[in-house]
């Protein structure tokens, strides 16, 4: 399996926007199942199910504590496969970012 056919399950998790409010939500730290889903007007168990995608895809890892599962993004692989496209679609561009990153921090 290659880079891309790994990163394509990833594409496809951020396709929706209920995947990506709950990564945005976990921006903030480790949350629990229970406090995901009361965020959404959605049920439980399709909120279960975005979730699910999230964890198949990598962008997320979950944890049981007693009979709660708490859900926590996996930043780096977001990071990564997002930025692995971005380096092929407009290198340029990946440039143009660092140069002006560099010029803020010592401006």
């Amino acid at each position: 399996m290659t880079a891309a056919d790994d990163d394509s399950g990833v594409f496809r998790a951020l396709a929706d926007p209920t995947r990506r409010q709950i990564l945005e939500d976990l921006r903030q730290g480790e949350l629990a199942a229970g406090q995901i889903a009361a965020r959404f007007t959605i049920s439980a168990p399709s909120v279960s199910r975005h979730l699910g995608v999230l964890k198949g895809a990598g962008l997320v890892t979950e944890r049981r504590d007693g009979n709660r599962i708490l859900y926590t993004l996996v930043e780096e692989r977001l990071a990564v496969c997002v930025g692995r496209f971005l380096s092929a679609v407009c290198p340029e561009q990946i440039v143009l970012r660092r140069t002006t990153w560099r010029e803020k921090e010592t401006g």
